[in-house]
C-alpha cells in the first residue's frame, strides 16, 4: 500500500485559516510574484501601490490634493490629507477581509481595488505596520507586525489635518532579501501624477505633478519624435482622458489605463479608442482608409474611469468590459475631427503620413507575397518551431503560453524535451540572427528565419493575433549569447515595439553552476551564489555550465517549470530606444570602440 494510501483523511485534516494567515500562506494570490525588488512588479512594490491607491482614491474623490512619501532603508511612509478613515474602524479597515468603503459607491466611484484586500494584505506581509487616521482635531493609531495588532491609541487632541498615515516594513520572512529600487518607485509615482491631474506627490525632496495629463505623459514617451502636436481630449467629468500623434515607427503603440491601473494587456477601452480614432480620420478626409494605414506608427494613451470594472485576469491587466462602445467610441471620434479641423497643418501632415503607410504597405504587400510563396514550397510547417496544443486565446491556460527562443539545437532538444508540451513553445535559431537597425521592414521577408519567428508568433500585422502571452530569449550566458539577445532585441524594439511596452518580451534566466554533494545539489545563478553553496555544502563538487546545450532534460525541467527565473525587458520611455539602438547597433563602430576601451574592467 502506497503511503499516499495510508495517510488517514477525515476531519482532523481539515484546516481554517483566518484571512491574515491565508494572506501569507498563499500570498501571491494577493500580490502576484514576491522577487527582491529588482523587478518593477515585484510584491514589495505591489505593497507601496496598495497603500498609495487608497490614498490616490481620497484624490479622486475631491480629498487632498498631496500625497507624502519617502523611503528609508526598508520604511515606507505614505502620509495623504484625504477624509481619514473613520476612527472607530480604522482597526478593522486594515485587519479585516472585506471591510472597508469600497463596496459603497456613494463613497468611492472609480476604484480598482473593490475586494477589500489591499491595505490588509500589506499589514499581513509587513513585519512593521503603523496607521494614523487624523479627522476633526482627533486620531486613532494602531501598530501590527505580520498581521497582529500590538497596540492601539485614540486621542481628542491633535492639530494635525486630516489624512491618513501609513508606515511599513516588508516581512523579510516572505520576501527574504530584498531593496527597494527608486527608479521604480518614481515611474510609478509618474504614472500616478499624469493620470491625476493637480495632483502632487512629494516623495524625499522631489514632486510629481501634471498639469496636462496624458498629454504629459506621451511627451516624456517620444519627446521630440513626434510628427505633429499631440491630440489631447479630457472630459468635463474626467471620465475619459485621450491622447495621440504619430510617430515614424513601426506598427502603434498604446498606454492604456483604468481607474488609475496601467492595463498593459489593453482591452475593450483601447480597442474602441483605436476604433474612434480610426473613423474620425476617415470622416475627416472623406476616404475610406485601410486601418492599417492610420494606425501605423500611432503612440496613444487612454484613461478612463468606471464605476463597476470588469477585468479578463487576476492580474487585471486586460479590461473585458463591453457595454463602453458608444461612451469612449463616439467622443473619440468627435474629438479627432474637431482636432484636425482647428489644425490644418497638422491635418496635412497626417495625410502625407497615412499616404506614406499606404504606398509602403503596397509596395511589401509584393514582398509578402513572394516570401509566403517561398515559404510553402519549404514546408508546410514553419521551420524549427514545436508549438504547443494552447495558445494566448485559451480562456483557461492562454497567460501560461510561452515561446522559448533558442540558440542551436543542442539546446532546444534538452528544452524541448523538459518542457510542457501544453504551453511551451521552443523556436530555435540556426545561428547569429541579421542586424536588421535601420532596415525597412522588407528586411524582414528577405530573411528566411526572422520571417519564420515572426509568423510563428503570429504578429505579422499587429498583436491581435499574437500566439504566445511570453515570448522567452533562451541563450547561453556568453557573449555570443548576449550578442544574440541583442540582435534579438533590436529585432522586436525596430519592428514590434509595441511587444516589449506590453510586457511580452522575456530573457530566461539559467544557472551558471551546479554545486553538489552526495546528499544535495544547488543550481547558482552568479558567483555569490556559487560561493555560498561550496562554503554550506562539505566537500562540494562544482559544474560551471558553458551552455544550455550541457544541461541535461532532467536538470532543464525545474529551470523552465514554477520556479522559471525570468527577467522581463522593460524601457524607461519610448524615445530612448532609437539612440540605444542607433549607439549599440548601428554603425558608429568607432565610438562603440572608444567606449568599451575606456569602461572596459
Amino acid at each position: 500500500m502506497s503511503t499516499e494510501q495510508n495517510v488517514r483523511y477525515d476531519e482532523s485534516k481539515i484546516k481554517t485559516l483566518d484571512s491574515l494567515e491565508h494572506i501569507r500562506l498563499r500570498s501571491g494570490m494577493y500580490i502576484g510574484r514576491l522577487g527582491d525588488g529588482s523587478h518593477y512588479d515585484d510584491g514589495i512594490y505591489v505593497l507601496l501601490k496598495e497603500v498609495l491607491d487608497n490614498s490616490i482614491d481620497e484624490f479622486i474623490m475631491g480629498s487632498g490634493r498631496v500625497i507624502s512619501l519617502s523611503l528609508e532603508e526598508q520604511t515606507i511612509r505614505v502620509r495623504d490629507y484625504g477624509r481619514g478613515i473613520p476612527l472607530g474602524k480604522v482597526v478593522d479597515c486594515v485587519s479585516i477581509i472585506n471591510t472597508g468603503a469600497k463596496y459603497n459607491n456613494e463613497v468611492f466611484q472609480f476604484s480598482v481595488g473593490l475586494n477589500g484586500i489591499g491595505t490588509k494584505a500589506v499589514n499581513a506581509l509587513s513585519s512593521h505596520f503603523r496607521v494614523i487616521s487624523y479627522r476633526d482635531g482627533a486620531y486613532t493609531e494602531a501598530f501590527f507586525s505580520r498581521g497582529k495588532l500590538l497596540h492601539t491609541e485614540s486621542n481628542e487632541g491633535s492639530d494635525e489635518p486630516n489624512g491618513t498615515y501609513v508606515e511599513f516594513i516588508p516581512d523579510t520572512e516572505i520576501f527574504g532579501t530584498y531593496e527597494f529600487r527608486r527608479e521604480y518607485i518614481e515611474k510609478r509615482l509618474w504614472n500616478y501624477a499624469y493620470l491625476n491631474r493637480n495632483l502632487r506627490i512629494d516623495f524625499d525632496g522631489n514632486s510629481y505633478y501634471s498639469r496636462s495629463g496624458l498629454k504629459d505623459l506621451l511627451n516624456a514617451e517620444i519627446e521630440e519624435d513626434q510628427l505633429y502636436d499631440i491630440c489631447y481630449y479630457r472630459a468635463e467629468d474626467e471620465r475619459l482622458e485621450f491622447a495621440f500623434t504619430h510617430t515614424e515607427n513601426y506598427g502603434e503603440t498604446h498606454f492604456s489605463f483604468v481607474n488609475g491601473q496601467y492595463t498593459s494587456g489593453g482591452g475593450t477601452h483601447q480597442s474602441f479608442f483605436r476604433e474612434g480614432i480610426l473613423r474620425g480620420i476617415r470622416e475627416f478626409y472623406g476616404k475610406n482608409y485601410a486601418a492599417q494605414d492610420v494606425r501605423d506608427g500611432v503612440v496613444g494613451a487612454i484613461s478612463i474611469r468606471i464605476m463597476e470594472p470588469i477585468f479578463e485576469s487576476q492580474t487585471k491587466n486586460k479590461l473585458g468590459n463591453r457595454d463602453l462602445r458608444k461612451q469612449i467610441v463616439d467622443p473619440v471620434k468627435s474629438a479627432v475631427t474637431d482636432f484636425l479641423h482647428k489644425n490644418s497643418d497638422t491635418a496635412s501632415i497626417l495625410e502625407e503620413k497615412i499616404d506614406k503607410n499606404e504606398k509602403l504597405r503596397k509596395e511589401l504587400a509584393t514582398v509578402k507575397k513572394k516570401a509566403r510563396t517561398i515559404a510553402k514550397k519549404a514546408s508546410i510547417k514553419i521551420p524549427n518551431l514545436k508549438d504547443c496544443k494552447y495558445h494566448i486565446t485559451d480562456p483557461d491556460r492562454g497567460e501560461e503560453t510561452t515561446l522559448f527562443i533558442t540558440e542551436g539545437l543542442s539546446a532546444s532538444g534538452s528544452m524541448v524535451s523538459a518542457r510542457d508540451p501544453n504551453t511551451q513553445a521552443v523556436f530555435s535559431l540556426k545561428g547569429k540572427p541579421k542586424n536588421l537597425f535601420g532596415h525597412k521592414r522588407d528586411a524582414i521577408y528577405k530573411n528566411e528565419e526572422l520571417y519564420s519567428l515572426m509568423m510563428a508568433m503570429g504578429i505579422e500585422d499587429d498583436l491581435e493575433h499574437l500566439r504566445y502571452n511570453k515570448i522567452v530569449i533562451a541563450t547561453d550566458a556568453d557573449v555570443d549569447g548576449f550578442h544574440i539577445r541583442n540582435l534579438l532585441l533590436t529585432f522586436f524594439l525596430s519592428y514590434f515595439e509595441e511587444l516589449v511596452v506590453e510586457n511580452h518580451i522575456y530573457i530566461l534566466d539559467t544557472p551558471l553552476f551546479r554545486v553538489r554533494n552526495k546528499k544535495e545539489t544547488r543550481y547558482c545563478y552568479n558567483e555569490t551564489e556559487r560561493i555560498a553553496a561550496q562554503t554550506e555544502l562539505s566537500n562540494p563538487e562544482t559544474t560551471r555550465f558553458k551552455g544550455l546545450g550541457e544541461i541535461s532534460p532532467d536538470e532543464f525541467g525545474q529551470f523552465i517549470g514554477d520556479t522559471m527565473r525570468l527577467v522581463d525587458i522593460q524601457l524607461e520611455s519610448l524615445h530612448t530606444v532609437k539612440q540605444t539602438l542607433q549607439f549599440y547597433m548601428g554603425k558608429n563602430t568607432p565610438q562603440r570602440r572608444t567606449f568599451i576601451e575606456e569602461n572596459l574592467v
